[in-house]
């Protein structure tokens, strides 16, 4: 989730250069669309940029590598903040969570306000994978959680939505929140789940309580932590800087973090 300002993830940001390059060359011999400055400022857009230049990179539908329980690693270290360690914070843990609740809002038909016993009478998913941090660790866990499609698709989703921000409890300063966002095929990936437990124990504080999102085929800092509102929408641009989550807007890193 969060971690430090520097980021190893420049070789992909060099290759994005590189094709953006081409492809705006490519363009030139496309004079009536070249010339269209609408269409260029919609298709050179870093939103549509992340999408179309790095889709075709890989199969954003694969599933990521899942392991047996003994390859778990003996410690999974916790990416980002540790603690929240705000008032209203250890209040929640203090009441084991119990006055906890997920709020889904935003572009849906029906608000949810989830606890999390009520997360826990879901269908579950369970999966062992590696978590790969933007500060060069490593660490295979096994977790358990609600499919995040399940959530959606209870909340009724809006076929306007075209992200969800995920909205955190960790202070970041001035009283700002964590936040990331993901689309809508990371969000209906059966790997993305609402996870609530770590290697068949609740989530410790450390790693996310009392609940995170895992997205397994990006990088950690996507994996928001401390959960408390999904928020719906149809454009990142109003959320925060723009560019879709907090090390995005403060630290350039990308927004598309697959790996």
């Amino acid at each position: 989730m969060t971690t430090s300002p520097r980021s190893p993830i420049v070789s992909r940001r060099a290759l994005l250069t590189g094709l953006t390059a081409g492809t705006a060359g490519l363009l030139t011999g496309c004079d009536s669309l070249a010339r269209n400055e609408r269409f260029r400022k919609a298709l050179f857009s870093a939103e549509n940029m992340h999408k179309w230049l790095q889709r075709p990179l890989q199969d954003r539908d694969a599933l990521a590598p899942e392991y047996r329980a003994d390859q778990r690693s003996p410690f999974f270290r916790p990416n980002g903040t540790a603690n929240p360690n705000t008032e209203s914070y250890k209040a929640l843990w203090r009441g084991k969570f119990a006055d906890w609740r997920l709020m889904v809002d935003g572009l849906v038909a029906r608000p949810l306000s989830l606890s999390l016993a009520q997360l826990h009478t879901m269908p579950q998913r369970i999966q062992t994978t590696r978590h790969d941090c933007v500060e060069g660790w490593s660490a295979i866990g096994t977790w358990r959680g609600v499919p995040l499609k399940l959530v959606l698709d209870a909340a009724g989703l809006s076929s306007r939505a075209r992200y969800l921000v995920f909205h955190c409890m960790d202070d970041m300063g001035g009283g700002n929140g964590y936040y990331e966002s993901i689309d809508m095929v990371d969000a209906f990936h059966p790997q993305t789940i609402l996870a609530h437990a770590l290697n068949e124990q609740p989530l410790e504080v450390r790693n996310g309580a009392p609940l995170r999102l895992r997205v397994e085929r990006h990088l950690g800092y996507k994996h928001a932590k401390f959960l408390s509102r999904i928020e719906a929408v149809d454009d990142l641009s109003r959320i925060r800087g723009g560019k879709g989550g907090y090390w995005e807007d403060i630290a350039g890193y990308e927004w598309y973090a697959g790996i």
